[in-house]
């Protein structure tokens, strides 16, 4: 789009004399206007904007400390500091984390009940250029804890996804049991039904390798009493509580002492290994 600016710059007429203003052939003919084509900066800066594509934000996939804040790793820090978004497990926790980083962003709630209605606007930000970053109440996105979904409709269009890794119960439980790591099965959290349940520790004891799976506190010790009714007797079983933290706790034994030890005052996370092999 072009301006068309004019001025009309007049010649100062020079000085004549008498004789000169009474000769008619003296009179000069008064200079034309001169025409100057200017872009408008304004319009100029409008239209850079439209034509600049937009570049696509980043979806930063954030690992946060499961107890101990110390093993939030630098990378991490930084993800969270550049973000211009967090979206959000649980805001107040994740609002806590941030503020012992001295960092302020804005949040957005992200978990298991609103992931299929957060999706659309977080998709739309990226598109928009943003960058987000999504981190859950502690441990990695998208296992056992939401995140997955979103990582799935980034990359289905192409929108830049970055993961920064960070501490895990699941390994964490893995390495500390002692138990053979290679190959195990993680079923997240055990059914939280009686049914389900001893279903599922069937099948832990029909494996031949490790089976890893969360646990409340306030099912732990129905779930050991039913893990000693199903497991074989010479299998192992970790309980491993409250990892990172300053009363973290790793038991191994069979599944009749691992219910033993455990009641219904059992309190903190819990992940528990399984090993049919002993």
């Amino acid at each position: 789009m072009w301006v068309f600016l004019v001025r009309v710059q007049a010649r100062q007429q020079p000085r004549r004399s008498r004789r000169s203003l009474s000769s008619p052939s003296s009179n000069h003919p008064k200079s034309p206007p001169t025409l100057f084509l200017q872009h408008s900066r304004l319009l100029k800066l409008k239209l850079k904007l439209k034509l600049t594509p937009v570049i696509p934000g980043r979806l930063l996939v954030v690992g946060t400390p499961i107890g101990n804040l110390s093993d939030l790793s630098p990378r991490a820090r930084e993800a969270l500091t550049l973000a211009d978004l967090v979206a959000a497990e649980d805001t107040r926790r994740s609002g806590l984390l941030l503020q012992h980083l001295g960092v302020k962003k804005p949040f957005l709630s992200y978990q298991k009940f609103n992931e299929a209605s957060r999706e659309a606007v977080l998709l739309d930000r990226l598109r928009g250029g943003q960058t987000i970053a999504l981190v859950t109440d502690g441990g990695m996105p998208g296992i056992s804890d939401p995140g997955e979904r979103l990582i799935r409709a980034a990359r289905r269009e192409n929108l830049p996804v970055e993961v920064i890794p960070g501490p895990s119960a699941v390994l964490h439980a893995l390495v500390a049991s002692g138990l053979p790591a290679l190959p195990f099965y993680f079923g997240g959290f055990l059914p939280p039904k009686p049914g389900p349940r001893k279903k599922e520790l069937a099948a832990a004891a029909a494996r031949e390798h490790t089976s890893v799976y969360f646990e409340s506190p306030h099912r732990i010790a129905r779930a050991l009493a039913e893990a000693a009714e199903t497991l074989p007797a010479e299998s192992r079983i970790a309980v491993c509580r409250e990892l990172t933290k300053k009363f973290e706790e790793v038991f191994v034994g069979s599944p009749a002492e691992a219910a033993a030890r455990f009641g219904e005052n059992t309190k903190g996370e819990i992940t528990l290994v399984i090993s049919p092999l002993g």
